[in-house]
C-alpha cells in the first residue's frame, strides 16, 4: 500500500535525483523509496556504511547538513498540524 508524504529539499538536489531517477527509468518516488528501504533494511548502522552516501554527497554538492532537533511527540505532532494550515 502506498501512501504519500511532502518532503523538503534543495531545489538543485532534487532536479539532479530527477534527472538521475529518469536515467534509470524510475521515477523518484520509487528512487526515495528504495534508497529508505535501504537505509532501513537494519544492515547499516551509520550513512557513511550506506553504500549510496557518495552517490548523495555528489547530488547534495558538498555535505549534507542536518537541521534536526530533539523533540517530542507532542511537539512533532503540533508541528504536523501548522503546516496543514
Amino acid at each position: 500500500m502506498d501512501r504519500k508524504i511532502t518532503l523538503s529539499f534543495d531545489v538543485a538536489v532534487i532536479e539532479k535525483a530527477k534527472k538521475f531517477a529518469e536515467k534509470n527509468n524510475m521515477s523518484l518516488s520509487r528512487l526515495t523509496e528504495y534508497l529508505l528501504r535501504q537505509i532501513t533494511s537494519n544492515e547499516y548502522k551509520t550513512l557513511e556504511e550506506f553504500p549510496v552516501s557518495d552517490w548523495v554527497n555528489q547530488v547534495a554538492e558538498g555535505e549534507a547538513e542536518y537541521l534536526t532537533k530533539p523533540r517530542g511527540r507532542k511537539a512533532i505532532k503540533s508541528e504536523y498540524y501548522q503546516s496543514r494550515s
